[in-house]
C-alpha cells in the first residue's frame, strides 16, 4: 500500500518480536483517519483516504473492536500474534485482487487467536 495510504511505526515490529497474550492498545479516529497506539506510543496510522480507511476498517476486524466513530476510540486487548496480523492487513495493497486472499486469511487467523469472540462495543 502506497506510503500515503497507512503508515507502521518501527515501534509496532518491535512490539511482535517478543510474544506476549496481553497488549492493551488503543484504537482512535481523528481527523487524519485511523491510530493504532500502545502505552501511549503509535504504531500504526490509516491515513483518510480510500485504501487507508478500506485498512483501518480491517485492521479494527482483526483487533476484534468496532471502527471507532470520528473523536472516539476503541480499546483492544490483543496477542502479539494478533497484532502481527493487523500490521500485516494495514500493508495489504487492495488494488491487487490477490491481496484479498491474504486478507482473508489474515482475519481469520487473527480471530482464531482472539479465541473467536464478537466484536466489542
Amino acid at each position: 500500500m502506497p506510503e500515503k495510504d497507512v503508515w507502521v511505526s518501527d515501534y509496532g515490529n518491535e512490539l511482535i518480536e517478543t510474544p506476549r497474550a496481553h497488549l492493551r492498545m488503543t484504537l482512535a479516529q481523528d481527523e487524519q483517519g485511523l491510530a493504532l497506539t500502545y502505552q501511549g506510543r503509535e504504531i500504526l496510522r490509516c491515513y483518510l483516504t480510500p485504501n487507508g480507511m478500506l485498512a483501518g476498517g480491517f485492521v479494527a476486524q482483526a483487533l476484534g473492536v468496532r471502527l471507532p466513530p470520528l473523536g472516539q476510540s476503541a480499546l483492544a486487548r490483543v496477542s502479539t500474534g494478533v497484532l502481527y496480523r493487523a500490521l500485516g492487513v494495514c500493508q495489504l495493497d487492495y488494488s491487487e485482487e490477490a491481496s484479498y486472499v491474504v486478507l482473508g486469511r489474515l482475519l481469520e487467523e487473527a480471530q482464531m487467536q482472539r479465541g473467536a469472540t464478537n466484536l466489542s462495543e
